[in-house]
């Protein structure tokens, strides 16, 4: 639906500030809110959407995605839309498209790098995207011009991108030099200045090699040499994933960064405080929790990420990094194994599986999940031999009570190799949830959006936030709009959007709290396969909310998305969003 002038009538205005909801119509015209009182008439020509019984709130902002390739094979975000979603944040965790090196296997070791963290097939990336620039800024004006989305969007350039671009694949193996670091900060200016969010970088992830990531390979010269730059560009924000799930680093990931920032302008974003129960107990949450703590005592722009939903964990033998990153590298052996042949060879080899018991029981990560088969849900088979929806436990003891690698390789064999198991949500620590979203230096609505499609995170996990917390009695309205809307807007500078005042950006979401849930996914086969064919992701219906509006145009009528597709690029800096 497009319309020059719309007025919603009849709603719960919740500004996005945080303050108290009331009762007042909203006009949008040419692209702003233009009004917000109670009882406007309506104009000529005007659309008129009543919203009575529902919230008006600014558009959700969704802070943590990984659309960056998906949005050029995918561009409408589905279920985004239909979840009041307006904005979305890329190029996080220090995986980005942009710069780019010029040999073309280094270009393809930033698919492979993609690919395998973020679980998304290579062939698109190759076959859909024209590969046009070499700058950050280059793909930026490629971005704007090719691709049209019904969000807007903002992207960080990533530091493992920085690397690959001026060092090839040597920046798997060693620091940078002198000369190199200088390229890297040329390189980081040059998307500031186009209007990148900041730098992502990543203190945490290593590949199925069990390699470092690059950016783990950064020594202090080269981070000082991109705080400098970032420090040149008030609003511009570093965001960093740290490790409080595999090898436990955070901490002195972060007080390595206190250290290299200090006494700069930096406005930093480190994910984060952990939010699930386990890594209460464990005690891994308490150092970080006075980590964020200290920080905020010291005056320092430091933002802690959080999520407000359990981490997703769904095995694949076909594609998925969750064997590698439980440090479970036998079971990665069939996920890397290049033919159907040679994958159900392992699972039956007799050596592979004592091989595969061995590191199951002594290797994976004592607080994996493949420690716990009684609790795995065999809940995707392929071919519909089954059994399914029942735990490996119980499919263990059907088998004669073998070891559950053993059931879950015979479960493989007999239901083919796309099916997929998964593990029970983690428990979450509401009470830090709750805590964080209320606490003026964190960063919520980390949904990992656009990730992971066969093992599904992200993509309506907004949602939960009203029907787990509001809805309970957890949160207030006002809070958790306040978290998904101005409260990101400030954090990343989006200064023209996130609160409903006149003069602002016309993005905005309507909802009833009573009509809205995350659905429950189901399969679609959408993901080109570089075949000519399609391969399938899960996805889930729309909330769905009432409307969606972005840039005055409407993306959600309330049952479907309309194909509008008003997105534009957003930035710290506001004249990059005009």
């Amino acid at each position: 639906m497009q319309a020059s002038s719309i007025m919603i009538q009849n709603g719960t205005v919740i500004d996005g500030t945080g303050a108290k909801g009331f009762q007042a119509d909203v006009r949008l015209s040419d692209g702003l809110i233009t009004e917000v009182a109670s009882g406007l008439e309506q104009q000529p020509g005007e659309t008129c959407l009543d919203a009575e019984g529902c919230y008006v709130t600014p558009g959700l902002i969704e802070s943590h995605t990984h659309f960056d390739g998906t949005m050029w094979w995918q561009p409408d975000l589905e279920p985004l839309p239909g979840c009041g979603v307006t904005t979305v944040v890329m190029g996080n965790c220090g995986f980005a498209l942009a710069p780019l090196h010029d040999d073309p296997a280094v270009q393809a070791e930033v698919v492979k790098i993609f690919s395998f963290f973020e679980d998304i097939p290579e062939a698109p990336f190759f076959s859909k995207l024209p590969w046009s620039w070499r700058t950050w800024s280059e793909y930026s004006a490629a971005m704007q011009e090719q691709v049209k989305v019904p969000t807007n969007y903002g992207t960080f350039v990533g530091h493992i991108a920085l690397r690959l671009a001026v060092m090839g694949m040597d920046a798997w193996e060693r620091a940078a030099t002198p000369e190199e670091t200088s390229r890297m900060a040329r390189l980081l200016d040059d998307a500031l200045c186009a209007g990148a969010l900041g730098m992502s970088t990543n203190l945490m992830d290593h590949d199925g090699e069990d390699r470092p990531v690059p950016s783990l390979l950064a020594d202090d010269a080269e981070f000082s040499a991109l705080f400098e730059v970032m420090a040149a560009y008030p609003g511009a924000t570093v965001q960093v994933v740290v490790d409080s799930l595999m090898r436990f680093t955070a901490a002195d990931s972060m007080q390595r960064l206190a250290r290299l920032t200090e006494g700069l302008p930096i406005r930093l974003q480190w994910g984060g405080v952990p939010t699930l129960q386990w890594q209460r107990d464990y005690g891994i949450q308490q150092p970080l929790l006075e980590l964020h703590e200290r920080f905020a005592e010291e005056g320092r722009d430091f933002w802690t990420g959080y999520a407000h939903v359990p981490i997703t964990v769904t095995a694949s033998v076909r594609h998925s990094l969750l064997f590698a990153q439980s440090n479970d590298y036998v079971w990665h052996e069939v996920v890397t194994a290049e033919t159907d042949e040679q994958k159900l060879a392992l699972l039956a080899d007799p050596q592979w599986r004592e091989r595969a018991r061995h590191s199951w029981d002594n290797e994976s990560l004592e607080t994996g999940f493949f420690r716990q088969p009684q609790a795995i849900l065999l809940d995707n088979s392929e071919n519909g031999t089954g059994p399914s929806n029942i735990t490996l436990g119980e499919y263990a003891e059907q088998l004669g009570g073998v070891h559950g690698s053993d059931a879950m390789a015979e479960w493989i064999i007999r239901n083919g190799l796309s099916s997929t198991v998964s593990m029970p949500p983690w428990v979450k620590d509401d009470e830090m949830i709750v805590r964080l979203t209320r606490d003026p230096h964190a960063v919520g609505n980390i949904n990992d959006s656009g990730a992971h499609g066969q093992m599904f995170c992200g993509a309506g996990d907004n949602m939960l936030l009203y029907t787990d917390y509001v809805r309970k009695g957890k949160l207030s309205m006002e809070e958790a709009v306040y978290s998904q809307t101005g409260k990101l807007a400030e954090h990343f500078g989006f200064t023209d959007r996130g609160t409903l005042k006149v003069g602002q950006r016309a993005d905005v979401t309507v909802f009833s709290l009573d009509e809205i849930e995350r659905r429950d996914k189901y399969k679609t086969e959408d993901v080109p396969d570089g075949k000519g064919g399609f391969t399938w992701r899960w996805t889930r219906d729309p909330a769905p909310v009432r409307v969606t509006i972005v840039n005055g145009e409407v993306t959600f009528d309330g049952r479907e998305s309309t194909g509008a597709m008003p997105g534009v690029m957003v930035s710290h800096r506001p004249q990059a969003s005009q």
